[in-house]
């Protein structure tokens, strides 16, 4: 018996998904008459729904963060640092939460430069004082290998140079250490895809290669 055809996939579902909650959410902000405010927090609902469908989890940890959001919706910032020492090795962050390694970077905060939000994530999650130099690039997170979030992300890369400071742990982070492109340790794939380290170490290789730009 012949094969179905090939279904979309659960990112191409994520993706539709994603667009829904935009339309949903920009017209519970923009609209005014009370029939289109119902139908859109209906489109809401369904999108809440699928959402929750397709992450395969409880509805409510899903519903709160599709329906925590105001206003027009614009993409998550996820920042991450690449520092490297040197001998050429890239500084990683032991995550507690799955026990595997991460550029150190998290959420770009609200009232807080790209650079300051770098800054703060190497010193909070490793114990180094960095100075950013230059940026890497803005990548689309899942054109990476990471794996699909409810919210749209991009995710900022910047070079940094290690000015001091002690190694050190953190609510969120386990540890800290130096590695060599051959001796990664098994990576934090919600955070850090082997891809994206890649093109990292690319960049450490030919300083002078333009930022990528998704």
């Amino acid at each position: 018996m012949a094969e179905p055809p090939a279904t979309c996939t659960t990112v191409q579902w994520l993706t539709d998904v994603r667009e829904l909650h935009a339309i949903a959410q920009e017209g519970l902000t923009y609209a005014r008459s009370p029939y289109d405010l119902q139908r859109y927090r209906r489109l809401l609902d369904l999108a809440e729904r699928m959402a929750t469908a397709l992450a395969g989890g409880e509805p409510d940890p899903v519903r709160l963060e599709l329906t925590e959001d105001a206003g027009y919706l614009t993409p998550k910032l996820d920042v991450r640092a690449a520092v490297h020492d040197d001998r050429g090795r890239i500084l990683l962050v032991e995550e507690t939460e799955d026990g595997r390694w991460s550029l150190p970077g998290g959420w770009a905060d609200v009232n807080e430069s790209l650079v300051e939000g770098t800054v703060r994530e190497v010193r909070e999650e490793s114990g180094y004082e960095v100075v950013p130099d230059r940026l890497l690039g803005i990548y689309e997170r899942e054109r990476w290998g990471h794996p699909p979030l409810v919210h749209f992300t991009l995710k900022a890369v910047l070079r940094c140079r290690l000015i001091g400071g002690t190694p050190t742990t953190s609510t969120e982070t386990a540890g800290c250490g130096w590695f060599a492109r051959e001796e990664i340790p098994p990576l934090s794939l919600t955070r850090t895809s082997p891809q994206l380290l890649r093109r990292v170490f690319e960049h450490h290789d030919v300083p002078g290669l333009p930022p990528d730009l998704d």
